[in-house]
């Protein structure tokens, strides 16, 4: 609740207890009055500070800059960004390459089968209780676990001895675990496990009935087409994340960087440091033991910590220079829709959901950088070609720390010249 309602309500509640006090008959008609001229005052300057609200946003957003620095040509000096040559290179679709994920997309829906024996591949929902020396031991009971027949990962052993099984049977099966098995608790030595098989599930034949029951298509024919131009599609999203960062990377090959803003670097190695420490303390780990994890020294994690916010701060130049030079806003119709995709593509419910996750600095550097990437674009010649799937470089504007210890579900994204990224979207 605003302060200034808050004083209002005191005021209203101040009048009310001095009618209890006694006074004049015609008092409590003249609170009453008072009481709701004092309620459309409130709402008057609830309104009031709403308007100043949305207009202080209005202003934050038209004043974002991702460099403490005004004069950006003291500290850099940037390439050629406009009339630039970039292919766009689409790779091509292949049948095998389309029969391949047809097949996959089939063993991402196995059909429960009845009365069979379970085969290898199929993947079986079982029971199973693991005893060494008559003794259970961690890991070694499990209710309603999935897995694939051959591929189980627990031995070869536990593999073979569930083939021809059906379900509701019980059975014991030996094992004897290898000396390097990865439990060092359960390595070398021998167990017996009772198994009860509860359901068997098997990869379905690709038919016009299993096609009409689970897609849209209703003809093997017409799903293979149909699944074509799904990976065609894709194709052309990758030719064009390529396209992003070869526009990048020529802008930023061309650049020259003079000297970095001390200011910048401090608080891009600040907020590095601060996300690896967060990293370190959920795997419950002091400094020494992560630096021994990454085999580097002290001061080679600060040096690494210094080249992070060097290319940071090198792309943020780069990109605010442009951004001034052609007065590219965060609030014109082509950055509206790339921050549409942007939350389209992390499946946020709204720009709020990605502040509130990654950071209004990240989502800021993310926003700017694909406003610039798509400006260069823009203003470039573009020739459209065909090539193999190797010519298509992944633009990997995602969330993840270039060269952060950290994995990108524990981090935002920083993208580098190869196409990594930065809090959301950094370029280097």
């Amino acid at each position: 609740m605003k302060k200034k309602t808050v004083a209002a309500m005191l005021m209203v509640c101040m009048t009310l207890s001095m009618t209890a006090c006694g006074g004049e008959e015609e008092k409590p008609a003249e609170k009453t009055e008072s009481a709701a001229e004092t309620a459309e005052t409130d709402k008057e300057e609830e309104k009031e500070e709403k308007t100043e609200a949305e207009n202080t946003k209005d202003q934050a957003k038209a004043s974002v800059r991702l460099v403490s620095v005004e004069d950006i040509s003291k500290y850099i000096t940037v390439g050629e960004y406009k009339g630039l040559e970039l292919d766009k290179v689409v790779a091509p679709v292949s049948d095998s390459e389309t029969d391949v994920e047809i097949e996959f997309r089939l063993q991402e829906s196995p059909e429960e089968v009845q009365g069979a024996s379970v085969e290898t591949g199929d993947q079986v929902r079982i029971n199973f209780t693991g005893t060494i020396d008559g003794e259970s031991f961690d890991g070694g009971t499990e209710q309603d676990y999935d897995l694939i027949v051959g591929e189980s990962g627990i031995t070869e052993e536990f593999d073979q001895g569930v083939l021809g099984m059906k379900k509701g049977e019980t059975k014991e099966i030996n094992v004897h675990f290898p000396e390097e098995y990865y439990d060092s608790e359960v390595a070398g030595k021998s167990a017996v496990y009772e198994v009860t098989v509860q359901k068997i599930s098997r990869t379905p034949e690709l038919t016009d009935e299993w096609v009409a029951a689970n897609t849209e298509s209703k003809t093997v024919e017409e799903y293979r087409e149909a699944v074509k131009k799904e990976l065609e599609a894709d194709a052309e999203m990758m030719a064009g994340y390529a396209l992003q960062t070869d526009a990048w990377n020529q802008v930023l090959e061309t650049s020259e960087i003079k000297e970095y803003p001390e200011e910048d670097i401090q608080e891009a190695i600040d907020a590095y440091k601060a996300l690896n420490e967060e990293y370190i303390q959920q795997a419950e780990m002091d400094m020494s033991e992560f630096l021994k994890s990454q085999g580097i020294t002290e001061e080679e994690y600060e040096e690494e910590c210094r080249q992070y916010a060097e290319s940071k701060v090198e792309q943020n130049l780069i990109v605010q220079y442009i951004m001034d030079q052609e007065n590219l806003s965060f609030e014109d119709e082509d950055a509206e829709e790339i921050q549409k995709e942007l939350i389209q593509q992390y499946g946020a419910a709204d720009i709020e959901e990605l502040v509130e996750y990654y950071g209004q600095t990240a989502v800021n550097e993310s926003l700017a950088l694909l406003r610039v990437e798509k400006f260069i674009i823009d203003n470039a010649e573009i020739n459209e070609k065909t090539g193999g799937s190797a010519d298509a470089a992944e633009n990997e504007d995602a969330l993840e720390e270039d060269d952060a210890y950290v994995t990108e579900e524990e981090a935002g994204v920083q993208q580098t010249d190869s196409g990594e990224t930065e809090d959301l979207v950094v370029e280097e």
